[in-house]
């Protein structure tokens, strides 16, 4: 399903972009206020557990856009020290990216709930709140490194055009640079975010409520586990679903502001 093909030819690419940008947005919060009405057609147990399913799957984007945004901003951070001049910041930046893509996602949840609050005794986290810490320095490690390949992407000689032009060094990062390795890096980012939201489910380890642990927890009260996974995975097929029509859309807009520009 393509959402740019819903609209008049008339319109212009960037309308349409626009518009299935939106559209995807309206569908996704329709879906989470959707799941919540009462299924009196759906099969047992999915129908008299719709509200589980519906709040469930809410933590889950809670979760997902929490922890992405802050991703975000550890990626940006991660690859401006990898590719920094000082030996020091590229030798963490580099340590925190070997280190958080060499272990496994479900002993950083761990570790974030059970170990560092032992290491730094003044963090009281809550589930959900390691559940953030684990998930974003996670999808920040991999968002460094496609950040880091949009910087290197840009030509060299834009750097050295906006310098002669008398622009300082961080007026040269912030106008010229930053902006086009974003929008190289755009396509990685948006994927990176859409896993997320799967990799989301391992929450479920340190008792976060989202929607794998309420499946679980309606296949053991019930001992139905084929309808109970089967509209777990359903829900995670539509959120997901939505999520890449929607990073599509914005990939498509930033594609053609960059013609544009």
């Amino acid at each position: 399903m393509d959402l740019m093909s819903l609209w008049p030819a008339r319109w212009s690419r960037q309308q349409r972009s626009s518009a299935a940008l939106g559209l995807g947005a309206v569908l996704l919060v329709v879906v989470l206020w959707g799941l919540g009405i009462p299924l009196s057609w759906a099969p047992e147990p999915i129908g008299s557990n719709a509200a589980q399913f519906a709040e469930a799957s809410r933590m889950t984007m809670l979760l997902t856009l929490v922890s992405g945004a802050s991703g975000v901003v550890l990626g940006v951070l991660a690859a401006l020290g990898k590719t920094s001049r000082l030996p020091p910041l590229r030798w963490i930046a580099g340590v925190y990216i070997w280190v958080m893509r060499g272990t496994p996602l479900l002993v950083q949840v761990l570790f974030a709930y059970f170990a560092l609050p032992q290491l730094v005794p003044a963090l009281n986290l809550s589930e959900f709140a390691a559940a953030c810490v684990a998930l974003s320095f996670n999808v920040g490690a991999y968002n460094a490194e496609a950040i880091r390949a949009g910087l290197l992407a840009v030509p060299r000689g834009q750097m050295e055009a906006a310098r002669a032009l008398g622009l300082s060094r961080w007026h040269t990062f912030i106008d010229v640079t930053f902006p086009q390795a974003i929008k190289i890096a755009l396509p990685p980012l948006v994927n990176n975010i859409v896993a997320l939201l799967k990799d989301s489910s391992l929450a479920y380890a340190i008792g976060v409520v989202e929607l794998t642990m309420i499946g679980n927890r309606i296949q053991a009260a019930t001992f139905q586990a084929t309808p109970t996974l089967m509209t777990t995975a359903l829900i995670y097929l539509l959120l997901t679903t939505l999520l890449t029509l929607m990073s599509d859309a914005i990939e498509r807009r930033f594609d053609i502001e960059q013609r544009l520009g």
